[in-house]
């Protein structure tokens, strides 16, 4: 097994009911899940993508889209390597929300952070008049704010993984040559959800 590993903190951001616990999943265990119960709290899972001669370990954060955990956001994106900011390509407000989020964090998280702004939901888009966010729109937010950008189906699984192997790119590694084409390894997946933030053994798992 590749001994070369290199952890990566990443959190996931968006309002609710914009895909981002799906498009996680469909990332770590190549699954949907049509109707999934909202991520209370937040939830943590990691996966492994092989990178040439390098091996990155994903540590995600899947955090809930609900105003009542927003306050909680910048425990989770605190020390954070990347971030997805997601927004429904179907919903103009998720994409306001969306650009609260890329400010927050270019005030707030660390200097340096990859961000990687995911129009999600394309399944959604039969005709073009389904479409609420134009993809011009995003990417000239993406450009202004030099983001990363993407946009996805979890359900269909397009582009999801492309966005985490395109981060894996950017992000410096602890050998510069190891960066290379991705290759996904689902050896290390697991799932921890953090319903209840009084719970030590939650606590010992944060690696906020």
């Amino acid at each position: 097994m590749n001994s070369n590993i290199t952890s990566i903190k990443l959190v996931l951001l968006g309002e609710a009911a914009v895909g981002k616990s799906s498009i996680v999943l469909r990332f770590v265990s190549n699954d949907f899940a049509e109707n999934k119960e909202p991520t209370i709290g937040a939830a943590f899972l990691t996966q492994r993508v092989n990178m040439a001669d390098h091996t990155i370990k994903f540590e995600i954060w899947d955090t809930a889209g609900q105003e009542r955990f927003a306050s909680l956001a910048p425990m989770y994106y605190r020390n954070a390597q990347a971030a997805l900011v997601v927004y429904d390509v179907t919903k103009p407000q998720s994409f306001i929300k969306a650009r609260h989020w890329v400010k927050e964090l270019h005030e707030q998280a660390s200097k340096g952070i990859v961000i990687a702004l995911v129009g999600n939901k394309m399944d959604l888009l039969e005709s073009e008049d389904d479409r609420k966010v134009a993809r011009e729109e995003a990417e000239k937010l993406a450009q202004e704010e030099n983001l990363l950008f993407f946009e996805t189906s979890a359900k269909t699984g397009e582009n999801v993984n492309e966005v985490f192997l395109a981060i894996g790119e950017k992000i410096p590694l602890k050998k510069a040559n190891g960066a290379g084409n991705g290759e996904l390894n689902a050896v290390d997946d697991r799932r921890i959800d953090l319903n209840n933030s009084t719970n030590p053994e939650n606590v010992s798992n944060c690696a906020c």
